[in-house]
């Protein structure tokens, strides 16, 4: 670990270098790659730094116990070893999890997918009530969200409904939410006041620009049609919702928020580009070995990750084993705990990994 930290502390002070270099400057593009990676090595360095001064520290003082007499004086240097040690070691656990490999896209942008499964019109209402807690957290860390298409129901609920999430570290915090979201509570269409089991499907898909997925024009069939809301609400007069069809995967995406069929089709776009870099990311994992995977990761949609259970007030995910007796401010966007215990998870299973 020392040798790779020299190595990363060399090319941070050529780095630094360079973004003070007038002909780097002068060259822009080359000039932000350079600030982003001095940006992404800066952390790394400081806490290097401080490992190093304190390792320092503990040797001199090493030096000094062996030739001091003074009683007070070496009891005083005993327990200045001992803090710097235990510093040391919490500085070094520190830089493991620096030096983790970094998901390549933690810093997009994200696309969120709910869809309601079983459980007819309750899982709809409660694709709704997730679509809020979602919107609450996103305002909570200052993120722009955006309505990207959506199928409502009469009474308020959502079939699907696709939006994005604008904001730094966006997909870091939220993918672990991709999966089966299930509620237990009586549904507001329940006149018997028993508990009923829904499911919703939530995906998690990072935005990705055009470069980083080339789609071929020609296998794509574009639709146009007139949107419309449920039970024929909001019906426009002219063919502004898209539909996009990629033939070589069959993955459909459709728009019709927008009033504006151009606008439509760009946002349908967004999610294609994304849901079939979902599907290339799939295919490179599959050739990674089981024992390098993490045990959290990003979520499979195929998997039951979480339970809500209205008539206990509780919120339980099921991939760490936590329960939190507080639905209500979970549900009102109350969420870094669950998540920070994700993250935690998912860092332990990477270092075990490494070793």
């Amino acid at each position: 670990m020392l040798e790779k930290l020299e190595s990363l502390k060399k090319r941070f002070e050529l780095v630094s270098e360079k973004i003070s270099d007038p002909e780097v400057i002068a060259d822009q593009p080359v000039w932000r790659e350079y600030c982003r990676e001095h940006s992404e090595l800066s952390p790394i360095i400081d806490e290097y730094n401080e490992y190093s001064a304190l390792l320092n520290t503990i040797e001199d003082d090493k030096e000094l116990l062996d030739t001091e007499d003074d009683k007070e004086l070496v009891e005083m240097l005993r327990e200045e070893i001992s803090a710097a040690q235990s510093s040391a070691e919490e500085c070094r656990e520190r830089l493991k999890l620096l030096l983790l490999p970094k998901d390549p896209n933690d810093e997009k942008n994200v696309i969120m997918e709910i869809r309601g499964g079983t459980g007819g019109e309750e899982a709809a209402l409660f694709a709704a009530d997730l679509m809020r807690m979602y919107g609450m957290y996103a305002e909570s860390h200052n993120w722009k969200i955006d309505i990207m298409n959506s199928n409502a129901t009469e009474l308020g609920g959502y079939k699907e409904i696709s939006f994005s999430i604008e904001g730094k570290g966006a997909y870091s915090r939220l993918k672990y939410e991709s999966g089966v979201h299930r509620v237990q509570r009586v549904p507001e269409t329940e006149s018997g006041g028993r508990i009923h089991t829904s499911a919703v499907t939530v995906a998690v898909l990072p935005e990705v620009e055009e470069v980083e997925v080339d789609i071929n024009r020609n296998d794509l069939r574009i639709d146009v049609f007139r949107a419309g809301g449920p039970g024929g609400q909001c019906v426009n007069t002219t063919d502004s919702a898209v539909r996009i069809t990629h033939i070589p995967t069959g993955i459909v995406v459709s728009c019709q928020d927008e009033k504006s069929q151009l606008q439509n089709k760009d946002k349908a776009m967004k999610i294609l580009r994304s849901r079939i870099y979902e599907v290339m990311e799939a295919e490179r994992n599959k050739e990674i070995a089981d024992k390098r995977k993490s045990q959290v990761g990003s979520g499979d949609r195929s998997e039951r990750i979480r339970t809500y259970n209205f008539h206990e007030n509780r919120v339980t995910d099921h991939r760490i084993g936590l329960t939190l007796y507080k639905l209500g401010q979970f549900l009102n966007g109350d969420m870094d705990e669950i998540i920070d215990a994700l993250i935690t998870s998912d860092q332990a299973a990477k270092l075990a990994g490494e070793e």
